[in-house]
Parts: structure tokens; C-alpha cells; sequence
């Protein structure tokens, strides 16, 4: 392989030859690698692709039709003996932080690409630069369209870029179906999956808003609302139990095949910059995702009909782990509830073509 042509490495791989994704971690991460997953396997579907993950997101990937092989993260050096056995020619990693670094330096494979200015470039030896925009173009672009840069640069061709998708479970459709029974929700009936969750308090809409937003479905529409928490949600759950725990059905048991069930099964997604909204995407789930501290040019939902609540501050966006202007996130806090039933209304009433963000306000300090 001519390592000082890189646009060569990818077209000039043997058929059949072992190509891994490094991708550890987190779920929407995995997500939104996966249209760089079908454009490869569109391309060339002769190669085999391999993704590393973490166990906890490797749902994600099943039953994806692009994907060889899964290919789980767990203790270093076995994993490493997983890895070397395979014979990759090539590996990209797209997580580059410290243990993706390594793990893909000791994969055994002889070109290892990277982005150019991360931890541990020396483990590469094909660094691709981040893009530098031309005159009056934009220099920021989604995450999906960030994370296939890699791969133009390996030699893939440009072109249409693909949906995200994941892959519901017979098994887990099944599960859900008889969960919602028991709440009452039988299969058939409308329902709405609402997501108050978020990693920072700074991407976290108001709960007290988020039940609001479920009597008005159930009220204006008829349409059930299932709250969606997870173990990471320790912080809210008190507070969803007491404004959601009487207008919806709210589920702590869900793992992440059932998410993926559940939310491919809603009429709606409502919720915050997670995890779960890109799951939503991939699915095709007409989606509200309110935002607040993150970027919504580089996090909103990939090529599905959504719209976008956010007020958008000089300081946004920012890290999330504190306000850094204010003495609390008037990002998050400033959205209002008509805000968000104005959005739901529109998807719901079809009014926004598919991919539309909605209006993000601009509020100057």
C-alpha cells in the first residue's frame, strides 16, 4: 500500500479484504457512524467490515447489512488477540481517544488512519487533516459528515451521503409490545416516546415542561406518551416520577434492544440532545429535539423529518459540565413548552419536509 497516496488505500484493497472501524463508545456515536458504514459497504460490498464497540452499544449494530462483524472492547489484551487474529489491512479509527489509540496501533493492521492534532498521532501513519472550509463556506459541518472525512481521504468516493440505521429485534419487539400491554397501551395506539434524560444539567429541558408536553398529546391528540429513563438518569428520575408518573408510562427496564423496539414502534420523539434521539433518527422517527449547551449543527438528527427548539446564546456552544457565562443554562431553561408543542403540531401535522431543523432563535446577552 502507497502510504504517501492515500486516496489509493481504500480502492486498492484485495476483495474480501478485513477493514476495522474503531468506534468504542458512546450510542449515539455508534449511530452516526453508520452511514459511513453504508456508503463503504455500497461501494464495496466485497470487503469486510469489522467495528469495534463496547458491549453496551453493540445493538446498535446488529443486524446491520453493512457490518461483517462485531467485535466487543473488553479486557485489553484479549481484546487485542481478537483483533490480531483477524489480519486487518486497514484500521480507522474514529473514537481517538487514549484506548482506541493503542488498541488500534497493537490491531496488527500495517495502515492505521486517524485524524491529524490528536492524543497519540505517532500510533498512525496516515493522519487526515481537519477540513479547512473554503471562502463563505461554513467550517461547521454535522458529525456524520465529519466522521466520513477518514474515509474520502482513504478513497471513497464522494457522493450522496446515506440515513443513519438501526436494526429492531423480533425478540425485543415482542418484549416491548407486552410491556406497553400492561401499562395499557395495546399494539395499534398512537403513542409518543419522550426522552428528559441528558449527560449535563445544561442539555437537560425543564421535566415540569416535559409533562406538559404529554397532557397536551394526550389531551389535543389522543396519543400515549412512554418516558424512557435510563441507569444515568439517577438525578431526574424523582422529578419525572412526580410530573410525568400520572400522564405517562414511565420505564426504567428498558435495555437497549427494547429502546431501539420501543422508539421504532412511536408515532413521535420528543427529547433531548441523547443518545436515544439519534436512535430515533436512524429509525425514521419524526423527531423534537430540544437543545441546549451542544452544537445543534453538529448533533442534530440525521436525514429524518425533526425540528430543532433551541435558543441560541453568543456562548453556545459550550462543554455542557457548567454554565460558563450565567449562574444557570438559559440555553436550556429559555425554551419554551409552546416552543416545543409548535414543533411536535408541525410534525405531526406534517407540515415539515424531511431532514427540516426548525428555527433556532438568537438571543444576544
Amino acid at each position: 500500500m502507497n502510504l504517501s497516496s492515500p486516496t489509493s488505500l481504500l480502492p486498492e484493497l484485495p476483495s474480501e479484504a478485513q477493514v476495522l472501524i474503531v468506534r468504542l463508545r458512546s450510542i449515539g456515536d455508534v449511530v452516526l457512524t453508520t452511514p459511513a458504514l453504508a456508503a463503504l459497504h455500497e461501494w464495496r460490498p466485497d470487503l469486510r467490515l469489522s467495528v469495534l464497540v463496547e458491549p453496551a452499544c453493540a445493538p446498535v449494530l446488529e443486524g446491520n447489512p453493512a457490518v461483517s462483524e462485531v467485535i466487543l472492547s473488553g479486557e485489553f489484551l484479549s481484546t487485542v488477540r481478537q483483533l490480531r487474529k483477524r489480519r486487518f489491512s486497514i484500521a480507522f479509527n474514529q473514537h481517538a481517544g487514549p484506548r482506541s489509540a493503542i488498541l488500534t496501533r497493537f490491531s496488527g493492521a500495517p495502515v492505521r488512519v486517524c485524524w491529524a492534532n490528536r492524543q497519540f498521532s505517532a500510533l498512525y501513519n496516515v493522519l487526515v487533516p481537519e477540513p479547512v472550509p473554503m471562502e463563505g463556506e461554513s467550517a461547521q459541518m454535522h458529525t456524520v459528515e465529519h466522521r466520513l472525512r477518514q474515509f474520502y481521504w482513504a478513497g471513497l468516493p464522494a457522493g450522496p451521503i446515506p440515513p443513519a440505521f438501526v436494526y429492531p429485534r423480533p425478540t425485543a419487539i415482542a418484549s416491548v409490545e407486552q410491556q406497553l400491554a400492561e401499562r395499557g397501551i395495546e399494539p395499534g395506539m398512537p403513542y409518543a416516546v419522550l426522552r428528559p434524560g441528558g449527560r449535563y444539567f445544561t442539555m437537560r429541558w425543564s421535566v415540569e415542561h416535559f409533562g406538559a408536553i404529554a397532557r397536551w398529546l394526550r389531551e389535543a391528540h389522543g396519543i400515549a406518551t412512554v418516558v424512557d429513563m435510563s441507569r444515568g438518569d439517577r438525578e431526574v428520575i424523582a422529578a419525572v416520577r412526580y410530573h410525568l408518573g400520572r400522564v405517562s408510562a414511565v420505564f426504567q427496564s428498558f435495555d437497549l434492544r427494547e429502546l431501539i423496539a420501543l422508539i421504532a414502534g412511536a408515532r413521535l420523539f420528543v427529547g433531548n440532545d441523547s443518545g436515544p434521539t439519534h436512535i430515533a433518527a436512524a429509525l425514521g422517527r419524526p423527531s423534537v429535539v430540544v437543545f441546549g449547551s451542544s452544537s445543534s449543527v453538529h448533533w442534530r438528527p440525521w436525514r429524518t423529518e425533526h425540528r430543532v427548539a433551541q435558543n441560541y446564546f453568543p456562548c453556545n456552544p459550550c462543554r455542557g459540565d457548567r454554565c460558563y457565562e450565567f449562574d444557570q443554562p438559559r440555553c436550556i431553561l429559555s425554551v419554551t413548552v409552546d416552543q416545543v408543542r409548535e414543533a411536535c403540531e408541525a410534525l405531526l401535522a406534517g407540515r415539515e419536509t424531511a431532514g427540516s431543523a426548525g428555527a433556532t432563535v438568537q438571543i444576544e446577552n
